[in-house]
């Protein structure tokens, strides 16, 4: 481990000085000069009229959400039950084991043979439900949930709230569609590492359907996104807004070289992480997520709670401006275009990075982790994204810190200026929180990357290590520098994976709808044979 430090570090450390000052800006006109061609065509609005545009990637993640939505039922609504059960473990014997080995006609030898028979037949896998699930939360729930609501309420009114919670209900299917391919067409090594995404359903699951040419060119161009993305904004931006929010806290000077520095102890800590892979990762999520979560939402329950005669009016606030604008530019459309981006590219549902994580999970019935991805959306966008909401509204009433209708900068400031006016020093809270955000955040998508890496480049460790190292380097100069158009090219990175996916998961939805019925077979094979007085073979393992 130290060696592995030290050889990283001798290699950042020399590349340093190509992260600073005037370097800086020439590094940002630069990135502005040759990749504004592709950051605009990612985010070009489509003028639907004089007042209002609408980007045309926020179309397809929506309209994606939409078809996935109704062709498999509402399975946002039906299967969030069930989700919670799965995560729960009820169902982990038939996952782990097949529903047929243990109830169907292969359980008719008892005794040692048959515990050995299920003992050898185990599932692929490297990590549980919960781990993934919070790995992949960990990737999602992040700055967005803090600044970035604070930005689309001061654009669109409270009303931006309502359009929130509507995408973040949608990216539900969205999230289940995605998440069931990845662990359908995973590939497992020799020595249990998983590897998946939509780089592998792309390329096996459109080959199956007589189109491999033009699964292989999806799965490589989403492979150049991943890479570009995790190390853009699942990296520089994250390691940039926690050096930022650190430097303002203990009010350091920001022409001193205090971001470097703490970029390179964030380094060495997620270096510590990723070198353990996907399982280490899980390790650290579940259990960071669910704290940093918690203490966010906890904080955000004590506002509510004193202010709790004034939650009535928050939301017939927002429900008004949901559907009148309140005098938004762009009325009625321009607030559900504000609310539906930041509950969309909040969450991620349809760009396909989550489905990267859910793929490590244990078991033998895809559609068993693509009900679990389910919760994501929910969590971070319906719950955390609506708790920063109601804070902020609730605590601006009378217009004090932030001014519907004018555009913001700085989110997270005004997010703890709304804690701060309840909780006295929040703020101190707030940056640690901001800070594990972003930590949980680069240790998700290094992975991410790391999968589109090895699926160009092949499997080894000299591949591995590559990666690693370019991750680690990345994550000092986004806390050293002013990105600029640097997170701009970035985040259009992020956003181009949404096409290939897209176009790839809704050509597959009919093996999606496949494998959720055989799970939903599996379940009831399990249950009929409980009611009949079957063992519960949980004991005997």
């Amino acid at each position: 481990m130290k060696k592995y430090l030290l050889s990283i570090f001798a290699i950042v450390l020399p590349l340093l000085n190509f992260a600073q000052e005037s370097t800086s800006e020439k590094i940002d006109i630069i990135f502005k000069e040759y990749t504004g061609w592709f950051v605009d065509a990612i985010f070009y609005e489509i003028p639907f009229s004089e007042t209002y545009k609408i980007p045309w990637v926020l179309i397809v993640l929506i309209g994606g959400a939409l078809f996935f939505t109704i062709y498999f039922k509402f399975i946002n609504v039906t299967g969030f039950k069930m989700a919670i059960k799965v995560v729960r473990g009820q169902y982990e014997d038939i996952e782990k084991h097949g529903a047929d080995t243990l109830y169907g006609d292969n359980t008719e030898n008892e005794g040692e043979n048959l515990i050995e028979t299920i003992r050898d037949d185990s599932a692929d896998g490297e990590v549980s439900h919960f781990q993934a699930l919070t790995a992949a939360l960990s990737a999602t729930v992040g700055l967005g949930n803090i600044a970035g609501v604070a930005v689309a309420l001061s654009i669109g009114g409270p009303g931006a709230t309502f359009w929130m919670i509507v995408a973040g209900l949608l990216g539900m299917a969205s999230k289940f569609a995605e998440c069931t391919l990845g662990v359908k067409y995973r590939d497992v090594g020799e020595d249990g590492t998983v590897y998946g995404g939509p780089m592998y359903y792309l390329t096996k699951g459109l080959k199956s359907k007589g189109m491999g040419g033009f699964g292989k060119v999806l799965a490589v161009l989403f492979a150049i996104f991943v890479i570009g993305g995790s190390f853009g904004g699942g990296n520089m931006f994250q390691a940039n807004q926690a050096a930022a929010q650190f430097v303002k806290l203990f009010e350091l000077d920001p022409s001193s070289n205090a971001g470097m520095y703490f970029g390179l102890v964030m380094a060495a800590l997620v270096a510590v992480v990723i070198i353990g892979g996907i399982k280490r990762i899980a390790k650290v999520t579940e259990k960071v997520v669910p704290f940093m979560a918690g203490i966010y939402v906890l904080a955000a329950l004590i506002i509510l709670g004193a202010n709790f005669t004034l939650i009535d009016d928050a939301f017939a606030l927002i429900f008004e401006g949901a559907f009148s604008g309140l005098g938004i530019a762009g009325g009625l459309v321009g607030v559900m275009i504000q609310g539906i981006r930041r509950g969309a590219f909040s969450n991620e549902a349809g760009v396909g990075s989550a489905a990267i994580a859910h793929s490590a999970v244990r078991t033998k019935y895809p559609a068993s982790e693509g009900i679990v991805a389910l919760l994501e959306p929910f969590v971070d966008t319906v719950v955390i994204c609506t708790m920063t909401a109601l804070v902020i509204v609730i605590t601006n009433f009378d217009g004090h810190f932030m001014e519907y209708g004018v555009e913001i900068k700085e989110g997270v400031e005004l997010t703890a200026v709304a804690f701060d006016s309840v909780i006295p020093h929040f703020s101190v809270i707030l940056t640690i929180a901001v800070i594990l955000f972003a930590f949980s955040t680069m240790i998700s998508w290094s992975y991410y990357g790391m999968q589109g890496w090895v699926f160009l480049f092949g499997k080894g460790k000299a591949s591995d290590l590559a990666y690693k190292v370019l991750f680690l380097f990345f994550v000092v100069v986004g806390a050293s520098i002013s990105l600029g158009a640097v997170i701009n090219f970035s985040d259009a990175m992020i956003f181009a994976m949404v096409v290939p996916n897209i176009i790839g998961v809704v050509i597959l939805s009919p093996i999606i709808k496949m494998e959720l019925k055989k799970y939903y077979k599996a379940i009831n094979v399990k249950e009929d044979a409980i009611e009949e007085g079957a063992d519960d073979l949980n004991e005997i393992l």
